[in-house]
């Protein structure tokens, strides 16, 4: 049994409101320093596979569900 870690970001360039807004409320609230903030999802996933079958399983996943590849990127590291 393998566990991958699975990050979905929006890619470089492309416009994150919900960041944005976070940024904005964490100011609001008085923190200083904010750089910037930016979104991502992350899913954990176990699976009933090894090594390179479970990070392939995990690639098809984010290719016909979980990322959009037109405008998120995504990362597959396996635990």
């Amino acid at each position: 049994m393998a566990v991958a870690e699975i990050r979905i970001e929006l890619k470089k360039g492309v416009a994150d409101p919900e960041g944005q807004n976070t940024k904005k409320a964490l100011e609001l609230l008085g923190f200083e320093g904010i750089g910037s903030v930016r979104s991502m999802k992350f899913f954990q996933v176990e699976l009933d596979l090894e090594g390179d079958e479970a990070v392939q399983a995990c690639e098809e996943m984010c290719r016909k569900l979980l990322a959009n590849p037109v405008i998120q990127s995504y990362s597959v590291q396996l635990k």
